[in-house]
């Protein structure tokens, strides 16, 4: 059996109309998770990632709900495996994902969860007032500093440390903007605004971390079964009251995933499993440790290709 795995999970971004429709038609047995999420929400969650429309898909009340679903759905059909990964992990909404394989939260409180975390992050800032960019060949260092001289403008922050080169930024409409015209200017190769519309990971979150709180004190958390390297430190934690503080500051702080999966990678990781819809992790893993094997878990092919990957070392 394969030594050194990490299990990784997507988060917002990954979604797409389609997602996870192959491997529910080819394993029945994933159709627990999904109308498991449904009787938790009130709607047709399977539908709602197979068909969407993507206009629904893409809110994102919706798109947390339906992305840790069928994150959770791939993840069934390695549970009977019975890999033992030594650290898991998760791009901001993933975090929750990851929890759930780790056992540090059951699958429904999760669902209802992010549904709130989504509603509330939507209701922080008006819509059409922020603004998401990734900013591609600088140094972390440079962005923040190019954030700092743009916030006379407004809020501007650094919201996820990605990969070398790749930093995305987020904050009011205005502030990005200005931050974009001043990262040129520091030799930015590329700056791509992001089809979200919410500035996550940002100051502007904590209103929406505040509510979280509440939610969060609610639910029944257990000691994880593997520990998850999360994202507003890098730091590993594994037991219970660890958590809930780490998911509160998770929503204003810049997701640090670069270090993430160097932490990883120190921890013993040579081996990444990327658990849901998409690539992006694995393309983002692939800049921060070549040397790591990286697999993935989305349909009926790749679920094929991991399994034999990690049972044949």
């Amino acid at each position: 059996m394969a030594q050194g795995i990490g299990f990784v999970f997507p988060g917002q971004g990954s979604q797409s109309v389609g997602m996870g429709k192959l491997l529910y038609d080819a394993h029945p047995s994933v159709k627990s998770v999904y109308d498991e999420a449904s009787s938790v929400l009130g709607y047709d969650v399977a539908a709602l990632c197979f068909t969407g429309p993507p206009e629904r898909l893409n809110l994102t009340e919706f798109t947390q709900p339906a992305l840790l679903a069928s994150s959770m759905a791939a993840f069934k059909l390695l549970e009977p495996v019975g890999l033992k990964p030594v650290a898991v992990a998760g791009h901001s909404l993933g975090e929750y994902s990851a929890l759930v394989a780790a056992g540090g939260l059951a699958f429904q409180d999760a669902v209802a969860l992010v549904q709130k975390r989504g509603r509330y992050m939507s209701e922080a800032v008006a819509p059409g007032t922020g603004l998401v960019a990734a900013l591609l060949g600088l140094t972390a260092e440079v962005v923040k500093d190019v954030c700092r001289l743009a916030s006379p403008a407004g809020v501007v922050a650094a919201a996820n440390f990605n990969s070398p080169g790749q930093v995305v930024i987020a904050g009011e409409k205005a502030a990005v903007e200005r931050a974009i015209e001043l990262a040129k200017g520091q030799g930015c190769k590329k700056a791509i605004p992001l089809p979200v519309s919410v500035p996550v990971h940002t100051p502007l979150m904590q209103q929406a971390a505040d509510r979280l709180a509440r939610d969060l004190a609610e639910v029944s958390w257990s000691d994880l079964r593997a520990p998850l390297v999360n994202n507003a430190e890098a730091r590993v934690i594994s037991r219970a009251n660890e958590i809930q503080a780490s998911l509160i500051r998770q929503l204003p702080s810049s997701v640090l995933w670069e270090e993430t999966v160097r932490t990883m990678g120190t921890m013993g990781v040579t081996t990444f499993v990327e658990v849901g819809p998409g690539t992006v992790l694995t393309g983002l893993i692939k800049r921060i440790l070549p040397g790591a094997r990286l697999l993935n878990v989305n349909d009926p092919t790749s679920l094929d290709t991991t399994l034999a990957a990690v049972s044949s070392t």
